[in-house]
């Protein structure tokens, strides 16, 4: 089938990411699509492409299972877009960046883009083991940055402002990216709960590693 014209290739995914955002192997995705169960179309390659909508609409519907971020829309690149569009807007972030020396401003911006993804997969994780090693990737990388900061100069103070001046934003973008799904008030707090507790544990490991900028 081809592509309809109101859906963007950004809206179909590869059988890998199409797979991990259902929760089934490749094999068992691949049986759906055959089957009519999940809409996918062939490249010309041979490649098979897996419409996000109906795969999202797939998760939702399952009984007793709460969407992932991922299936209501909060993929990294999008939650990274919107975060980049909200800390433009006053939310203190950009100035805070601006204090900084450009070498810390250019890895803040880096090291940032790639937190949220950590901090997205550590919150769409399957279970315990996947959550805790995704959680102990997003804290190295929130470690790094807190050392960086302290080693270039940047006072504790300030450096938690710019934590701080972070999340909001972040916060923000989840919530505007999943409510255009409009999910139940329910399963929004739920996810925006956990986040934020996540956030409070980035947080004192921040302090944690800025404290000790020696222990890399």
């Amino acid at each position: 089938m081809a592509i309809p014209v109101d859906e963007r290739p950004s809206d179909w995914l590869s059988l890998g990411p199409a797979s991990r955002m259902v929760g089934v192997d490749p094999d068992t995705l691949r049986r759906w699509a055959d089957t009519g169960r999940v809409t996918a179309f062939t490249t010309p390659g041979g490649h098979r492409r897996f419409s996000r909508r109906a795969l999202e609409h797939l998760v939702s519907q399952r009984p007793g299972t709460a969407p992932t971020l991922a299936s209501l829309g909060a993929t990294p690149a999008r939650v990274s877009a919107a975060y980049r569009r909200s800390y433009g807007r006053g939310s203190g972030l950009a100035g805070a960046r601006l204090r900084l020396a450009p070498r810390e401003r250019d890895a803040f911006r880096s090291e940032g883009r790639r937190l949220v993804e950590a901090l997205l997969r550590t919150l769409d994780a399957s279970d315990d083991a996947d959550r805790a090693s995704e959680e102990s990737n997003a804290r190295g990388i929130v470690e790094d940055l807190a050392r960086r900061l302290a080693k270039g100069g940047t006072g504790l103070t300030e450096s938690v402002a710019l934590f701080i001046a972070a999340r909001h934003p972040f916060m923000s973008a989840l919530g505007s990216v999943v409510r255009r799904r409009r999910p139940p008030a329910g399963q929004v707090s739920a996810h925006f709960e956990a986040a934020s507790a996540l956030l409070d544990r980035m947080l004192l490991a921040f302090i944690a590693a800025h404290r000790s900028p020696r222990e890399a």
